[in-house]
């Protein structure tokens, strides 16, 4: 555990003495390689193709990203039918539908997909498990773009997704004896783990996946989120609204019985919710970038005496290769 480093930066209108406030930050957080690898093929396809370069929906789920990638000459779409003829074209990280790569084919699109080789291996399994002839349960988030990406590798009817117990209590499938589950990547740890016991239970012959779903970057945020939660007042975790694992580190201090709240950026924070906190924990979801809580850091120097540390459960080397035509220009 690092030694307490204090921070140093004023608030040049404060007229009365900052009371002190210990940050405890927490290690793994912000970007995972998945994240890096997708944001790395807009910047190299840029480099290769020049501005512009069209994405299909946020390349990852951070507004701050988007702008960024923005600035540097990616046009976002949320459909093909958006992408002029001959124009370069990526895919997020999310993952798509196989619909969305035969028709940027039919078009003669020059495309690359940065779907998270983490989401990729899900896909692969679907296909895998439906063409030997499993019907498989789905746990996941309705609507949320893996979720759509991981439907779209199967033929209609072939999945069916549940989001809680209940749902799984409630199942009726017309052949339970040959199942097998999936599930989304960025789900809560401990919400997962009871749909898994759930639809065990239900479905003794259920077949489980190879290794786990979930991928290693949410886990470990969600335990280092678990490690620090006792030691603090509250917490913040820096994503956005509709980044999946980065509700879920929200939820994960919540259950601990830590007050918490989710901000984008440094300026989205309400001071009130530091009334009474001695110690602040502070994690970034895997879409937010370390840029943004240094940013943090820093705006509640402005008004606190801030003492920092850093406390890490466990030290990431993931890396996923860049794909073929990109590597050489990396």
């Amino acid at each position: 555990m690092a030694e307490p480093v204090s921070v140093t930066a004023a608030d040049p209108s404060a007229t009365a003495p900052r009371r002190p406030l210990e940050l405890l930050i927490a290690a793994p957080r912000g970007f995972c390689a998945g994240v890096d690898r997708a944001i790395r093929i807009v910047e190299l396809a840029i480099e290769k193709h020049g501005a512009p370069v069209f994405v299909r929906h946020e390349i990852v789920h951070n507004k701050f990203v988007v702008d960024s990638l923005k600035a540097k000459g990616a046009v976002f779409v949320e459909e093909l039918d958006e992408v002029p003829d001959g124009a370069p074209v990526v895919f997020s990280a999310h993952g798509v539908p196989k619909s969305v790569p035969a028709e940027a084919q039919h078009r003669g699109l020059d495309y690359l997909d940065a779907t998270c080789p983490l989401v990729s291996k899900v896909h692969r399994q679907a296909e895998r498990l439906v063409a030997a002839g499993r019907h498989i349960v789905f746990i996941g988030h309705i609507g949320h773009p893996e979720v759509i990406g991981t439907f779209g590798q199967v033929p209609e009817g072939a999945m069916t997704l549940v989001e809680t117990v209940a749902d799984v209590e409630a199942l009726a499938m017309p052949d339970p004896e040959n199942l097998a589950f999936l599930t989304q990547t960025t789900l809560s740890v401990d919400d997962t783990a009871a749909m898994v016991a759930a639809l065990h239970r239900r479905f003794p012959t259920i077949q489980a996946p190879h290794g786990e779903d979930i991928c290693y970057a949410t886990s470990n945020r969600q335990a280092a989120v678990k490690a620090i939660a006792d030691a603090c007042d509250a917490v913040l975790v820096i994503g956005a609204p509709n980044s999946s694992n980065s509700l879920r580190l929200v939820e994960v201090a919540e259950r601990q019985g830590i007050r918490a709240a989710l901000i984008q950026r440094a300026a989205d924070l309400d001071w009130s919710f530091l009334e009474g906190v001695g110690t602040l924990g502070i994690t970034a979801g895997a879409s937010a970038p370390e840029l943004l809580v240094r940013e943090l850091v820093d705006r509640l120097a402005t008004r606190f005496d801030v003492t920092e540390r850093e406390e890490e459960t466990t030290r990431e080397t993931v890396a996923f290769k860049l794909p073929r035509g990109l590597e050489a220009a990396a």
